[in-house]
């Protein structure tokens, strides 16, 4: 017997990505006439079928996907859900998304588990629970995938965080810089998050193997947005020996954080590099060098991975840990370092 084809097919076969399938398919806007005449061309070719049934297990089913993360307001957890939302509706599910604000919001999470009895299955994205608490969430017994971490015991999507920090690191390095300043996660992080920790980690790994021992003047929280960024922005300004480029955790940061170069009189490139991560919609619009990631590719995986969860049922087999790619993309914010003393000038101009 022939496979069914997935949505994951008729993407590769019309050449786009599962969220505009999912558009397409379902007659929704903002997707071009040509392209929805080769999504429906290639799903007529492979024989695709969206079936709302095709994962339903015998009775019970509610037909829901749960999705617990830090926050919703950011535009990562916004395109995330994108991505996920789109494989969940065209096999027939819903997605609830449940959002943990800080160590508080973490406890009343775990005090109510309020997932219970109203999805099939759990995502977990970037939620760093202790071991205990994790624990507590997969033994409820709705099938669990991960998605930022990868658990023993549970299927799950990441990226490798320390290999983006390294990578942005030795890019910097190799265009001559020395002085690279990292603006990082939270302040007295109420999350814990391990990706802020991961990319920190590749950043000093990589300036120790240069011979560079990393200045922890140079090391400043941005919060993962804008204003983070420009408030980190400030501190390094002030600082004696400013930095000549800029490692921002997230391109929300870096935008932050050059806007303020600018307005101090620095001109980035020529006197500030600045680099960030995720590949944001507005990152190609601003120059922005990033280490990009398909973000709404990842939701996509991991709903799909939930979906292949729920289709084992009790018997999960080996546990599924997939690391998804990411890729420096080098535009108009980074350069080599400015002849010495330049830089000083202009930040002393501020």
């Amino acid at each position: 017997m022939v496979a069914s084809a997935t949505i994951e097919d008729v993407a590769r076969e019309a050449q786009v990505s599962v969220a505009t399938v999912s558009r397409a398919l379902r007659g929704l806007p903002n997707v071009a006439p040509s392209t929805r005449a080769k999504v429906l061309g290639a799903a007529k070719r492979l024989h695709y079928i969206a079936d709302p049934t095709a994962v339903r297990l015998a009775g019970g089913r509610r037909l829901a996907l749960g999705l617990v993360v830090p926050m919703l307001g950011q535009w990562f957890y916004s395109r995330l859900y994108s991505g996920i939302e789109a494989v969940a509706t065209l096999n027939g599910y819903d997605v609830l998304p449940f959002a943990i604000s800080g160590a508080s919001g973490t406890d009343r999470f775990m005090e109510r588990l309020p997932y219970r009895k109203r999805v099939d299955g759990l995502i977990v994205a970037d939620v760093p629970f202790a071991s205990a608490q994790f624990d507590r969430v997969v033994d409820t017994g709705e099938p669990v995938v991960t998605l930022g971490m990868l658990v023993d015991g549970t299927w799950g999507v990441a990226v490798d965080n320390v290999a983006v920090g390294r990578t942005a690191v030795e890019y910097l390095l190799g265009l001559g810089h020395r002085r690279i300043a990292v603006i990082g996660g939270l302040e007295d992080d109420p999350f814990h998050f391990s990706i802020p920790l991961e990319r920190y980690r590749g950043y000093r790994e990589s300036l120790e193997e240069a011979g560079i021992e990393p200045d922890p003047k140079l090391s400043v929280p941005g919060h993962f947005s804008a204003d983070g960024g420009a408030e980190a922005m400030h501190v390094l300004l002030e600082r004696s020996r400013p930095p000549t480029a800029v490692f921002a955790c997230s391109d929300e940061m870096a935008i932050g954080a050059m806007q303020v170069a600018r307005d101090a009189g620095l001109r980035v490139p020529e006197d500030l590099s600045v680099l960030g991560v995720d590949g944001h919609d507005l990152s190609a619009y601003v120059g922005l060098t990033t280490i990009e990631q398909d973000v709404a590719g990842q939701g996509e995986r991991v709903a799909q991975l939930l979906l292949d969860r729920l289709r084992r049922g009790d018997d999960p087999g080996e546990d599924v840990h997939i690391v998804r790619p990411t890729r420096l993309v080098v535009r108009r914010t980074t350069g080599p370092p400015p002849a010495d003393g330049a830089h000083d000038l202009a930040a002393s101009g501020s």
